[in-house]
């Protein structure tokens, strides 16, 4: 069974007597076959921010922490996520659909936990998109001040980085997608080359592989990085919002999804691992917690010409400017797919005539982003620890929440729909990934406010977690008073494309859960 979208012009609509009209385009699909499998890895990997990651999460993991594992978590991390991907990208080909988690959770556990996942998407993706800016306004404004003597505060910065993503956001996705291309294979090259470098410097002339050993994942510190590492990972699992625009998405989204989790997992594990190599694994975190998010640049730096270095720092600012476009594409997706059903107002559902974009969505998420940049610019709160750090362990625990809903969806739709998919895709991976996933959010939950190196006291320990709840009881609260108050909207929940004729009462419900459960 596949889920598929109305024709170029949709279906006849009855309007007032003596009229037709019809379901427009413009406001039922996004733009169709813009994008290939590679530009969808590279939007995947460009989320997951890799140099953002190595240099930043990994160093200050060793740090905090004091564990060597850092490697090894990253592997391990990864393993997880290729399992719940064995189910997430087998519902991928039965469900096309923008709002992907809020789709799955809605063909799978019913439309009110659907709506309830898409308020915590909304939540989480704003999150990590917004908080980006925070490290993007001082990375660049270091740079600025490192590379070319210029003084300019964080918040000049900031904005600056939001023109450029508020206007690459009403652009065709296709152009996004070369931006994010170029700057991912610059990126990727300079981790690549400093890893070789640092490999080929062991101390001691021995290369050491104890930081990847599986024992360590057994250790205390264990715990706290898997849940850090899953954080890292946030993104990979885009591809599907943009399955919509994608060519032959049946095939392209899940290569594409496996693809940029096997890119990722082994650049994250093989540069954390190549540090410890280094600096051998008793000196990793002295020299982490001597040199924090410059150790990655700092252990190539007598190995490698004062360019390649110039240039490690400007990728490091354009990597989370990359970021800052993926995650903006992915929520202005899911607020599209969310107004093209009509559960927010309709308006959002309507994408521009030319570039095929989420036009009204996109701004609406670009407001958002500029009023709380301006707010920490005139409060004068900290951009890094107040909104980067704050807002990307926040965003990491939503999207933690979402697999794990996620996984336990696959298995409900396939226990009631028939497919071709295998047994392993369609019971035992999503098992697996949910009985994981959930031992990790229950371990992060009360773990959360070392996560956000807090006390136990403090009001962000249980604030982030309750505004998840907060969510999920908003969604699905929303979601039955549409089904009391407007039952065609109700009905459309979850169908995608297929909304805007379902709405008028053209076509039939699906997955009408009156008849599927």
């Amino acid at each position: 069974m596949s889920v598929t979208g109305p024709p170029v012009m949709g279906p006849p609509v009855v309007g007032p007597p003596g009229t037709v009209r019809r379901a427009s385009a413009v406001s039922a699909a996004l733009s169709r076959n813009r994008l290939g499998m590679w530009p969808l890895v590279f939007v995947a990997m460009a989320g997951a921010a890799p140099l953002l990651v190595v240099a930043g999460s990994a160093t200050t993991g060793f740090a905090v922490t004091g564990f060597i594992g850092v490697p090894v978590c990253y592997l391990a991390v990864a393993a997880i996520l290729a399992v719940f991907s064995a189910g997430y990208t087998a519902m991928a080909r039965h469900i096309v659909n923008a709002g992907s988690f809020y789709a799955y959770v809605s063909h799978g556990l019913g439309k009110a936990w659907g709506v309830g996942a898409a308020f915590i998407a909304l939540l989480a993706y704003n999150a990590l998109q917004v908080s980006m800016f925070g490290a993007f306004g001082v990375g660049a404004s270091v740079m600025a001040a490192t590379l070319f003597g210029w003084s300019m505060p964080w918040w000049l910065c900031a904005l600056a980085g939001w023109a450029l993503v508020a206007v690459l956001g009403v652009r065709r996705v296709d152009l996004s997608g070369r931006v994010l291309t170029v700057l991912l294979l610059a990126e990727i090259a300079v981790v690549v080359v400093f890893d070789v470098v640092l490999v080929a410097h062991p101390v001691d002339g021995q290369v050491s592989y104890a930081a990847l050993s599986p024992v360590l994942l057994l250790s205390a510190g264990a715990a706290a990085l898997l849940v850090g590492g899953l954080a890292g990972f946030a993104g990979f699992e885009v591809t599907t919002v943009h399955a919509e625009e994608a060519r032959d998405p049946r095939r392209t989204v899940p290569r594409a999804t496996y693809t940029a989790l096997a890119v990722i997992g082994v650049l994250y594990g093989v540069s954390a691992w190549a540090m410890t190599v280094n600096t051998g694994p008793d000196g990793i975190v002295p020299a982490a917690q001597e040199y924090g998010t410059e150790l990655f640049f700092v252990l190539a730096g007598p190995y490698v010409p004062g360019w390649l270095l110039d240039a490690g720092q400007l990728l490091f600012v354009t990597s989370l400017f990359a970021a800052l476009l993926a995650f903006h594409n992915t929520v202005s997706r899911y607020v599209f797919a969310l107004g093209r059903e009509k559960v927010l107002p309709a308006r959002l559902g309507r994408t521009s005539r030319r570039t095929g974009a989420p036009k009204f969505a996109s701004l609406t998420q670009s407001g958002l982003a500029l009023g709380v940049v301006v707010l920490f610019a005139v409060t004068g709160w900290h951009p890094i620890t107040g909104l980067f750090f704050v807002g990307g362990v926040g965003g990491g625990f939503g999207v933690l929440l979402l697999m794990a809903l996620t996984s336990v969806a696959v298995v409900k739709f396939f226990h009631r729909h028939t497919a071709t998919e295998s047994v392993w895709r369609t019971r035992v991976a999503p098992i697996l990934a949910a009985l994981v996933l959930t031992v990790i959010l229950a371990a992060t939950v009360a773990e959360f406010a070392a996560l956000l190196n807090v006390p136990d006291t403090h009001p962000l320990r249980w604030l982030v977690p309750g505004a998840y709840a907060l969510a999920l009881v908003a969604g699905t609260g929303w979601a039955l008073l549409l089904r009391a108050t407007r039952p065609h909207v109700w009905a459309a929940i979850g169908l995608g494309a297929d909304a805007a004729a379902t709405t008028a009462g053209l076509i039939p419900d699906r997955f009408d859960e009156t008849r599927t459960r």
